[in-house]
This record gives structure tokens, sequence and C-alpha cells, in this order.
């Protein structure tokens, strides 16, 4: 069958009805794609240390990526979105406002585009990859940005919603995490089941929250059994969940997770408790060469804070973390089995951040244009 988006194809899981005005750009039904060459090099004995306690290898330990990065815009936002942008146009809004640090302008002003509704964009100066900026501009959107952080932006935004008709499009929209939600059925549609383990980065946290969600949903109308461990990681540098408290100047590379004080906090706790999870940190160094490892074993370019997963991934089996959790017996959780499911999410394309993938590899050699110079430089 024809794909036909989220909305039509998770319609008796959503708040939406006859009346509501379908806005789409066919988002969704993004690839989970096996991560064979990455579950060699995590069982290969390279990333463990030498007390590691381990059966785990290539064979009973599988890995799987969520490329949301495939979604119309680049990144998950997507999901969200086209909920949250129909909904809006249903209950009469005009025009929709949104803080970013990037994916969700992008999204935002795509699907108010679609609709003909305004989008007015909040960004923090400064901290916003010119890909994504570009996307928010090309699609007509209103961009200001502040001479603040995220945070700051959003604080402005909710201000504006409460005084003005304008629809507020940031996950703290309980529409935006609905969408998302059905991220999590799509894996469970794939597998056949729930993963063991879902590996994620952690910014505003509406994503943790809404995959959670989703997972007890589909769990309650008895389509899967079990539900997976939730976890999540956070830049070192802006990791308000982990320490406890806001982060005044959140700094990392990984500029959509550059989060000081999260919208979805709390959800995002309760997320990481009921599924006996975690939530940690993973250094801006440990991020870029997730983000290398990711686009050379597998072939899949993501943006860095995507590489969060895969950084916080390569943490976990450090600790032999998961040989540990794979004998946990609580009852819906994580079950002990032949072999171990882990999804790991990538949230956004890489091509929204070329700037820091020109600046993480080497700059091409120049040679002249001679057969015996080239061969040179190529070496075999």
């Amino acid at each position: 069958m024809r794909w036909k988006g989220v909305i039509e194809n998770y319609w008796k899981y959503l708040p939406v009805n006859k009346k509501t005005p379908v806005v789409t750009l066919l988002e969704g039904n993004t690839p989970l794609i096996e991560a064979k060459n990455i579950s060699k090099y995590l069982c290969s004995g390279r990333v463990y240390s030498a007390n590691r306690s381990s059966n785990l290898d290539h064979h009973n330990f599988k890995i799987y990526l969520k490329y949301e990065g495939l979604n119309p815009t680049g990144s998950f936002k997507d999901r969200g979105m086209t909920l949250a942008i129909s909904k809006a146009k249903e209950e009469g809004f005009k025009a929709v406002i949104c803080a970013s640090t990037g994916n969700t302008s992008a999204s935002a002003a795509a699907y108010a585009a679609r609709a003909g509704l305004k989008c007015i964009v909040l960004i923090p100066k400064g901290s916003t990859a010119l890909g994504k900026l570009s996307q928010a501009l090309i699609h007509g959107a209103q961009v200001i940005a502040v001479n603040g952080n995220f945070d700051q932006a959003l604080e402005v935004v909710r201000e504006i919603t409460e005084k003005y008709p304008v629809a507020l499009v940031n996950s703290i929209n309980p529409y935006r995490i609905e969408g998302q939600k059905t991220a999590s059925f799509e894996i469970c549609d794939v597998l056949g089941r729930a993963p063991d383990f879902q590996v994620m980065p952690v910014g505003n946290a509406g994503n943790i929250t809404a995959y959670w969600k989703g997972y007890k949903e589909y769990k309650k109308v008895g389509k899967i059994k079990n539900l997976p461990g939730m976890c999540g990681f956070q830049a070192s540098g802006a990791a308000p969940i982990v320490k406890g408290h806001p982060i005044k100047n959140p700094r990392t590379v990984a500029t959509a997770i550059k989060i000081g004080n999260p919208a979805s906090w709390k959800f995002a706790k309760q997320a990481r408790d009921e599924s006996g999870g975690l939530i940690d940190t993973v250094t801006d160094a440990e991020i870029i060469r997730a983000y290398k490892l990711l686009a050379t074993l597998e072939g899949v370019f993501a943006e860095p804070a995507s590489a969060a997963s895969i950084a916080g991934l390569i943490k976990l089996c450090k600790k032999g973390y998961f040989a540990i959790a794979r004998h946990d017996d609580r009852e819906g959780c994580i079950k002990s089995s032949n072999c171990l499911i882990v999804v790991c999410i990538l949230t956004g394309h890489g091509l929204k951040d070329p700037d820091r993938a020109i600046a993480s590899v080497k700059a091409p050699i120049v040679v002249e244009p001679e057969i015996d110079k080239v061969m040179k430089v190529i070496k075999i």
C-alpha cells in the first residue's frame, strides 16, 4: 500500500477526527537499518575494559538504527509537526510559533507552508546550524534571533502564545508528542516486538517521552509483550537532567541537544524510571568519534546530536551494561533471550550541519591530473 503519512497510518492511535485537516509531507516510514558492522566492532573486544563480563557476540547482539534523518525535512520533528500543524489548522489558528535550535524551525516552517499558515521562529543567536536555518528561511518563516539561549527563546514564545492567537508548536504542545510516538510503533511493526533497549539523544526530552508513551500504548492494546529499557544520553556540557539542575549556558557541538532546561524533563525521568533504563552523558569528543564511526562503518550520515546515541551505546558496552541487564526478570520490561536487540535513534540527517562534517575530516589532497600522481596518493 502507498504510504500516506503517520496520521493516516496510525489514525486510531492519535487524537484526530474526521474534521481534522491532515497536513502531511508523507513523513514517517523511516528505515530501521541493522548495524551489523557496528555490532561486530562492539563485540570485537576493542571497546571493552579488560575485566569485562560479557557473553555477547555479533550473532546474539543485534543493533538497529532508526534513521529519522530520512523524514521530509531531515529530522524526527516532522512526525510531531504533521499533527501539531493539522490541529492548529483545525482549531482555526492563522499563525504558529516556536523556539528552536534548528530542526523544529525547519519542520514548523515546512508544514506551516504546506498548511498556508504564517510561521514565526525564535532562535538563539549563533547556536543554529546553517543547514537548518536555511530550511526555515526558504520555507518562508519569519526568523528572529535572540541574544540568549534556547530556554530564554522558549520563554518568550510561551508568553506570546498566552497573549496572542498564535499556536505554540514546540514539544510542550501535546500533539507533538502524539505524533512522535509513531516512531516506536514503526519499530515494533518491523521487529514484530519491542527492542530490549532503546538508546537515544536527549535534548528538550520530548522524544524520549514520546517513544515511551508509544511503547506503553502498543503493549496496552496487545501489539507487543515487552517494553524496552530507555537509555537516554545528554551532551556533558548540556546535561541538566543528569546533573539535577538547569544549565545556564549549555555547551556542545551537538546543537540539536544544546538545551539547558528541558521542557519535558519530568516525563523523561518518568520514562527512565518506569522502563528501568538510565539517562547519562557523553562528551563532545565521544560524540564526534561516534559520528565518524557511524558514517565510516555503516554508511549512515547523521547529525552530531544523533551520534550521541552511538556514543552512549559504546559507553554502555564498555561497562558491560547489556550483559548484566539482559538477565533482568522484571515483568513486562527487559527479558533475557537468545538475541538481545538494541535500537539506536538517529534523530537528524548529517546534512543538517555540513560545516561540522567538513571540520571533522581531512581536506582532499590536491594533485596534478596525471595517473602516476593520482596512483601515488591512492597507494594500491
